[in-house]
């Protein structure tokens, strides 16, 4: 089984837990890789930083192209970045390159760019990618002042497309969040999904040591056993 990996907003977590589901599949036996369709901002070797992370995650190799599709230099929007550079993003060879991957290994994460609705290109965003793909999503709450309202919404989007929440992560990616426990409590009573993990604030996140917080049981949606 693979999974779609989307956030309430950008900076909220998802590549450590995309990293970290990657890391605790890999332990229990399975062959993982990660794939994030969508990048943008690059470094001065044209290097992404959240997809060498999930391909240092991975236990499989990959081909570039098939872990990560699109690549753009500028830290902005993908949908602007694709444009600055004369490029529309193309569902199809994203779907291709998903194939391939799905082919080789048990478990593909596969990480979006931005929260849910992050546009793509002219007409299509990050939801209609996810619904293309047809995969169970696994939701990264960031909790911080306005997670609640950003991951009600964000489940209520999921869930008029049709799709499959398969579990939702609280991670704290900012030290000290006013009342942290009552907002965990209140978004547990209004998620129809079950809460894989809390990730505390850590201040050196280290996805290997965040797999402990995870439980990948919770998603009932594949044989750890096999």
């Amino acid at each position: 089984m693979s999974y779609f990996i989307t956030g309430t907003d950008t900076g909220v977590g998802k590549t450590l837990v995309s990293c970290a589901l990657l890391h605790g599949f890999a332990a229990l036996g399975k062959s993982v890789v990660g794939m994030k369709p969508v990048a943008a901002g690059c470094d001065g070797r044209d290097q992404n930083e959240d997809v060498g992370q999930l391909r240092a995650a991975s236990n499989i190799l990959a081909s570039g192209g098939q872990i990560n599709p699109y690549c753009f230099a500028q830290a902005v929007a993908p949908h602007l970045a694709a444009r600055f550079t004369g490029i529309r993003i193309n569902f199809a060879r994203i779907e291709e390159s998903f194939s391939e991957l799905n082919a080789q290994a048990d478990v593909v994460i596969v990480e979006g760019a931005g929260g849910f609705r992050v546009p793509l290109n002219d007409e299509q965003d990050s939801a209609d990618l996810a619904v293309q793909l047809g995969l169970p999503i696994i939701l990264v709450v960031g909790m911080r002042l306005g997670c609640l309202n950003h991951a009600l919404l964000t489940v209520e989007a999921i869930v008029a497309r049709g799709l499959t929440l398969a579990g939702w992560v609280a991670n704290v990616p900012e030290a000290g969040m006013a009342m942290l426990d009552e907002n965990i409590a209140a978004l547990r009573q209004r998620i129809h999904a079950p809460l894989l993990g809390i990730v505390p604030y850590l201040e050196q996140p280290d996805a290997r040591a965040v797999a402990s917080f995870l439980n990948l049981a919770s998603l009932g949606q594949i044989d750890l056993h096999d």
